[in-house]
Order: C-alpha cells, then sequence, then structure tokens
C-alpha cells in the first residue's frame, strides 16, 4: 500500500482522539494462535535514534517509507504482529492495518545509541497503564547490563517494576536481556558469548514479584551450537530476535539457518524481527518475511 503522508497529518491535526477510537474496535486475538508460535515484526529502533541498517545510516528515517514496509510485512499470511513505539503503532491504527494482529508497545527507549547514558535506559515510551488502556497485548523492554556501569543497576530496578506492573494487569511482557561491554572507543557493544547470554537470562529470569507474564526476547549465541545448552538456564517461554544481519545475501542467509536451529529449542516460541526483514539485502521485503514465517 502506498502511506498518504497528507491524510495521516490531517487526522492527527484535525482529529487527534482518531488513535483512540482506532484502538478501541481494533480486532482482538490471543497472544499465541493455533500454532503456539508467534512471528512478530519489530519497528521501535527509531525512538534510539537507531536508525541505521548496514551501510546505510539512515535508513528508517523515511517514515511513509517504514510505514508501507511495516503494512507489506504484516500483510502476509503467518506474520502475528508488530513491536514498536507510540508514534508508529498510532500510524498504524490509523492506516487500519493492525486489526487481528498482536500489538506489543516499545517500553523504554531512553538508552539512546551512542550516549553517555545509554545504559541507563528509562521508561520513555509505553508504559503499562498505556498497553491496557489502548488495548494492546504485550509490552516489551531492553536490559542491557554492564558491570562498569552504574546506569545498569537504574535500570535493572525500574525492569523488575514494569514486570511487576505488567503482572498486574495480566499483561505479558517480553524482556530482551544482554550482558554489555564498553569498547576502547566508548561504543556498546552486547556479549554473545554463550557465558554471557547464559547469564543474562539468569539475571532477568528472577526481576520482579512473579514470573507468570515474563517472556524473554534472546539472541542465538555467538555459536549457535551452544543454544541448546544455554536455553536450559530459564524455564520461561522465548522468542528470538533478529538483531542485526550483515548487508549482504549471503549473511542473511546466515541469519536464517542460525534461527531455524534455534527454533527447535522446546523454550523457544518464535521469533520478533526488524532491521533484517523490513529492509533485507534484495530489497524484497515480502519475500524476507516470507522466508522468516517459513522457519516456523
Amino acid at each position: 500500500m502506498t502511506v498518504d503522508v497528507a491524510e495521516l497529518v490531517r487526522l492527527r491535526a484535525h482529529r487527534p482522539e482518531a488513535i483512540a477510537e482506532a484502538a478501541a474496535r481494533r480486532t482482538r486475538r490471543p497472544l499465541l494462535g493455533a500454532s503456539g508460535r508467534l512471528m512478530i515484526v519489530a519497528a521501535d529502533h527509531p525512538a534510539r535514534g537507531a536508525l541505521g541498517v548496514g551501510d546505510r545510516r539512515f535508513a528508517m528515517a523515511n517514515r511513509a517509507d517504514l510505514l508501507e514496509r511495516l503494512c507489506l510485512a504484516l500483510s502476509r499470511p503467518g506474520v502475528d504482529g508488530v513491536l514498536a513505539t507510540a508514534v508508529i503503532l498510532d500510524d498504524l491504527l490509523l492506516l487500519g492495518a493492525l486489526d487481528g494482529k498482536v500489538v506489543m508497545g516499545s517500553m523504554n527507549r531512553g538508552g539512546l545509541q551512542g550516549a553517555s547514558f545509554e545504559l541507563d535506559d528509562r521508561f520513555t515510551g509505553h508504559r503499562a497503564e498505556d498497553i491496557e488502556r489502548l488495548g494492546f497485548d504485550a509490552g516489551k523492554l531492553l536490559l542491557r547490563i554492564d558491570y562498569d556501569d552504574p546506569g545498569s543497576l537504574t535500570t535493572l530496578e525500574s525492569t523488575a517494576r514494569a514486570v511487576d506492573d505488567m503482572a498486574a494487569r495480566r499483561l505479558p511482557l517480553f524482556v530482551e536481556p544482554f550482558i554489555s561491554r564498553r569498547t576502547d572507543e566508548g561504543r556498546l557493544r552486547n556479549d554473545l558469548s554463550a557465558e554471557a547470554v547464559t547469564r543474562s537470562i539468569a539475571i532477568a529470569s528472577g526481576l520482579g514479584g512473579t514470573s507468570a507474564y515474563t517472556w524473554l526476547k534472546l539472541p542465538v549465541t555467538e555459536n549457535p551450537d551452544d543454544m541448546a545448552e544455554v536455553m536450559q538456564t530459564s524455564t520461561l517461554p522465548a522468542v528470538l530476535l533478529g538483531g542485526e544481519v550483515g548487508g549482504s545475501v549471503e549473511e542473511q542467509a546466515g541469519a536464517y539457518e542460525k534461527w531455524r536451529g534455534a527454533l527447535q529449542l522446546p523454550t523457544v516460541r518464535g521469533l520478533v524481527v526488524g532491521r533484517s526483514l523490513l529492509y533485507p539485502a534484495d530489497g524484497d521485503v515480502a519475500a524476507a518475511v516470507d522466508t522468516a514465517v517459513g522457519l516456523l
């Protein structure tokens, strides 16, 4: 579909209540369908200032283009829903693209990419009450832990409270944990070794007063053969995150193979993938999405 930006702006300017009205009439569905699997397209990167895909530094900066890619992805068979921040979900509501889809609100986006305070990742996105009020289906938060950065403790504490707030409303919360470190140049890097991912799972699983509504959103380890042992760390249901895939067709194919193997593990229930499906190396969004759905 072609997104009419002028019409979106007109609605926002003259009838801001149209967003709440669209949310109220949205057709809802269970989190898990008959297959028991989830395929979610993620588009919450821009709110952290993370606009790049491969060597294209501002690939996600064109909002109309991003919305068109999202609408195409959501229209493909087997795609269950979308993860995004309020501004993108509001646009998708106005476009009528969220009927019958799982809608996940992104909660903490304050850890701006490249900022000195990146690990003090404040909850600047959806609150639990927003997700409940809008009739959305789940929330997601990012939890990066650097043992040398006190900001991680602030994020840990606020994550635990978010777990409690969502559980009080019986709403699923997808926690995306990493052990992270800064390079000598000060850039943040996530450690995907088996040891680090194991530790991140153990920490994330223990947050809050109940784990009843907690899911994990996890990367595939740098050595995919380690995933079977790593995933024994928790009984929480998990989805795989796509992460940033290299810019070539070959690298994208390699990512699919990593996901394929990990999806066979008993606690892994699906995929949450963003940039690598919305901006594939060959430009074919529909084919990229269909390939990912086929892995499930």
